[in-house]
Parts: C-alpha cells; structure tokens; sequence
C-alpha cells in the first residue's frame, strides 16, 4: 500500500484519499471545521491547511508576502510556503506533509481562528454546544490570545426557528456549510443553502419550507460551534455531567449504532447520538432513532400487575403460578409469544422455559406493526429484533400473533406466557381473545396492549437498563449496553422469566446474565465490546462486520 508521510511518521492511504482522510483513519488528528469524512469535501473554513514539501529537487511554491519588522517597526518583503487545505489535497505516494511541526502552518491556524471568532459571541457560559465546541477546543490548541479587531462585531438573528426540531443561530454560525450539505446528501432535500458572502453569511431555509425532512437531528449533530441547535436538547444538560453507554438503536431493524447519553445523578437519559460503523448506519441516525431514547422511560410498566392493580414482584409471582396452574396437564394448551423489542437473551429465556420446562410448541412473535421506511437508513420493520426472535425458534418457527388469536377463538389454547407489550393486531379483538384464557402472563417493559390484556404482568427493564444482544435485518447480532439503573420494581426480563420457572418449580438454572448466555447457542449473545457484532453463522444469517468505535462523553471526531 503506498503512503505519505506526515511530520515524519508514516502512514498508508487508499487511492483517492485526501491527507485529512489519510490521517485520520491512522489516528493523527488534523484540525478541522467544514471536513466530515461522510460528506463531500468544500475547503471552506482553511483550518486543516498543512505544508506540504516539495518533491526531491523540485522547489517548494512560495507566496511574496509583507511580514511586520518589529526592529524596523514597518512591514518588509518576505516569504512563505503556499499551504494546502488537507481536506481536498489528494494523497500522492512518497508526499511529505508538515502539519503540527511547521510554524507556517501554526501560524496560518492561529490566524483562521482569529479570523472565526471576531463576530463570534463569547456566550460559551449559556452556549448549548459548550463542553464540546471546536471554536473553543481549537482556540486552546491553536490560538490561546485574543482578537485585535476593536470594533463591535456584526450582529446577525438569533435563535431562529429553522422547523420542529431545529433553532438556528446565525451569530455563532462560522457557515462552514455541513447542515447544507447534510441535507443535500443525506437526506436528499436541498432544504438549506447560504445567504451574502464573508462575514454577512449566515444559513437559510428555502422560502416556504421548513426544515422537517427525516434527519434534522443529524444536520444539527454536524455542526461543530452550536449554531444549530436541537429543540429537544438545548439547555436541558451540561455535556460534562453526562455519561455515555454503546447501544442500538431501538426504533427500526436497522439496528444503528448509538451513544446514549445520560446524567448518571438523576438516572435519566437525555439524547441518542449516532456511532460510527462503516457496516450499519456508516455516521448517521434518522430522527426517529435519534429520539427514540425517550423511550426508554416513557411509557413504562414499573410494577407488577395482578388484575391491573398494582403488586409486589413476590406477589405477582404467586398470581402467575395460579394463572397458570393445569399447564403441565396438556401443554399443546400454552402458546408462547416471544418479542421482537426484547433482546436475544430475553428470547432466549422465555424460549428455553418453554421448551425445556413447560413442554410448549406453539410459538408466535409480538412487535410492532410495519411503518413507513426509506432507502436510507429508515426500516418499515419497527422492531429491532424480529431477526434475532425468529432465529431464537428457529426449531419451532413462531407464527404472527394473528395466528395466536385464531388459535385462542379455535379453543387450541388456554394458556399464554408473553414476553412484550406491542402487538401487530387491534388490541381491543387481542384483548377479547385473550379474555377468554385460564392464564395469561406477560413480561413487558413497556405499557401496551398486551401487558393490559395480561392477567398478570411483571415489570421487565427497558433496553437502556439492562445489556442485550439485537440482530437487525441484515442479520448482524449487536450487543446493546446497559446505561441507567433500572427505574421502579423492574429487572431484567430473562431474570423475571427465571424466576417464574422457579415460581412455576423448576430448577431454571441461570440466575446471571452470564450464566444466561453460557447456556445459549454460540452467536446468539455476545460477550465482547458492546456494539461489536458477531458471526451470526449459528444463527443463520448473514456474517458479521467487527464496529471499532469508542465510548466518548460528546460529540465523537468523526460525526461532531
């Protein structure tokens, strides 16, 4: 492979890369504003311009400039190299390139930042983007003086309603042009462009539009100094309390990979935010995925039903083993309904009670109903497990839940144990059905129709309390990992289903989720770094792709 050298140290790159691109793929971190490596290249903001040296014998190019004499206190002729933008040079084998270690280049950075922040509000105190600002971070870096200019910076409008999810502040805007160019390639709705030139730019939305295409949250999560902000998000949370965990997102089969993140001092999540992988959503998330981390405390069953009056999880126990005393009479009379929301352990669980204790058959898979999808990112599949559920009862396919309520009107069935709260079908005719059962017991993390249509429901944790494994539609098993405490009486489904099987009197043996997923089918749990996914050969489906990302508080290099 051939390379380029970049302040002596040597690295490869892949034809048609720029230096940015090179560097950073091999972890050299060349500062930048208007680069993103999913987006086309606009050179905009200059402050990736490095030194690149002339080839053996050749001599460098050189600009005449004026530089100030102090000693003759006047300006005199000099100078210096012409500098390259690294995100539009393209790499050339053998090509060395001076980035930190040039004082032409260290000077040229302190003077675009000198240049960005003079109409730039110093507001970082109230400023939503603050913890997590490039103007700030580079200033640090590149720059540690301040501006000379005396005169009052230009004023542009603030906080300006850009649409229903997204506030715009031209003052803090450096107009680097990513949220255009989100827009333009992402999503493929030219919605935004610039208007004026030089310090009088500032961005605009098309005349009669709004900004309300399906990924608005991600032209906000580009823009790297707080100009957009997301309306669910600002001023809520100060980026530095907040811990991050690796999940999937929870919102289609696409299974994106995600930051949550989330003030651990009040247990409460405050926004998704994509992660990279290159082999499921590359650096970006859809909207509704982005919001979706709301759901992992709205809604929620935080504890046990009997009858729909509140009980203690003992309690609940003991009602279920009454719902479902006679079982063992006949088993062909219990259906199970595992959940494409639930994870492969909790499949696993309610799988292996049902096969190896209770003796059921019959299985069906819950979830919810298809929506609309895009060929983007945006799965009309709405469960981020459907795959890995199915592939769970590989042995004894599970059928839709409307073959389920066929089979209860036949009189097939008497009894269900459910893992879920969604179902596909019209909840008044499931409840109806269900109605008509000796027992009924769920395990949901969620209020729904089939925790009300339950006899009995046990509070199970939403998938940000609790680790799991999903497989999303291509057949990649994702491992999601735990980030709050679970919230009221909850617990992790598969132990709730462990210990209805002791309730029940047998001896399910996993009381951990390790010993949980030492008994599943290799593939079907992943034990390594979270988000990784793994060969799903035992599962049946597609090989995996390895994810390298890393778990950071903020804004990650490659999508801030």
């Amino acid at each position: 492979m051939p390379t380029i050298k970049i302040d002596g140290r040597e690295i490869p790159f892949e034809s048609g890369d720029t230096i940015i691109r090179a560097a950073h793929r091999a972890g050299i971190d060349i500062p930048h504003y208007c680069w993103h490596p999913g987006l086309s290249v606009a050179a905009n903001c200059r402050m990736c311009l490095v030194e690149v040296l002339p080839p053996p014998g050749r001599p460098a190019m050189s600009l005449d400039i004026l530089r100030w004499d102090a000693a003759k206190q006047d300006y005199v002729p000099a100078a210096k190299p012409k500098l390259q933008p690294a995100c539009q040079m393209a790499c050339a084998s053998g090509m060395e390139v001076l980035s930190d270690n040039s004082d032409h280049v260290s000077e040229a950075r302190s003077a675009v930042q000198e240049l960005l922040l003079l109409n730039h509000p110093v507001d970082c105190p109230i400023c939503d983007q603050a913890g997590e600002c490039r103007l700030q971070d580079y200033w640090l870096e590149h720059q540690r003086k301040g501006k000379r200019m005396r005169q009052e910076p230009v004023h542009k409008p603030k906080a300006v309603t850009f649409g229903p999810t997204i506030v715009y502040d031209a003052e803090r805007c450096i107009v680097c042009t990513r949220c255009i160019r989100v827009c333009n390639e992402l999503a493929r709705d030219p919605v935004l462009s610039v208007r004026e030139r030089g310090n009088l730019g500032e961005i605009t939305v098309s005349p009669g539009r709004e900004l309300d295409h399906n990924y608005t949250l991600m032209t906000e999560h580009v823009c790297p100094v707080g100009a957009l902000t997301s309306r669910d998000f600002r001023f809520k949370a100060r980026v530095w309390f907040l811990r991050s965990a690796r999940t999937v997102c929870q919102g289609c089969a696409t299974g994106c990979n995600a930051y949550l993140d989330y003030d651990p001092r009040n247990n409460t999540p405050y926004r998704h935010r994509p992660r990279e992988n290159m082999a499921v959503n590359t650096y970006w998330m859809c909207d509704e995925g982005m919001l979706s981390y709301r759901h992992a405390v709205e809604g929620r069953l935080l504890t046990a039903l009997v009858g729909n009056d509140d009980a203690s999880l003992d309690d609940a126990l003991a009602a279920a083993k009454e719902q479902l005393a006679g079982h063992g009479d006949d088993p062909s009379k219990v259906a199970i309904v595992l959940s494409a929301q639930h994870s492969n352990e909790d499949n696993f669980a309610l799988y292996h009670l049902a096969t190896t204790y209770l003796g059921a058959t019959d299985f069906f898979v819950s979830g919810k109903p298809l929506g609309e999808g895009d060929d983007i990112l945006i799965s009309e599949d709405k469960n981020p497990n459907t795959r890995g559920a199915v592939q769970i009862a590989a042995a004894t396919p599970p059928r839709p839940v409307a073959e389920l309520l066929q089979g209860i009107a036949s009189g097939h069935y008497a009894y269900v144990v459910a893992l879920g709260s969604d179902l596909e079908v019209d909840a008044g005719e499931a409840q109806r059905a269900f109605s008509r059962l000796k027992g009924v017991v769920t395990i949901a993390a969620h209020e729904g129709p089939l925790a009300k249509a339950a006899r009995v429901a046990l509070p199970a944790c939403s998938w940000a309390e609790a680790e799991g494994t999903y497989v999303n539609g291509k057949g990649l098993a994702q491992r999601s990992e735990r980030a709050l405490l679970p919230h009221g009486d909850a617990r992790p489904a598969w132990e709730l289903i462990g210990r209805l099987g002791r309730a029940l009197g047998y001896e399910t043996g996993w009381k951990t989720l390790a010993e949980l997923r030492r008994a599943m089918p290799p593939g079907a749990a992943l034990g390594g770094a979270a988000g990784a996914a793994a060969p799903a050969a035992a599962l049946g489906a597609a090989p995996a792709v390895a994810d390298g990302a890393r778990v950071e508080p903020k804004k990650t290099e490659a999508t801030a």
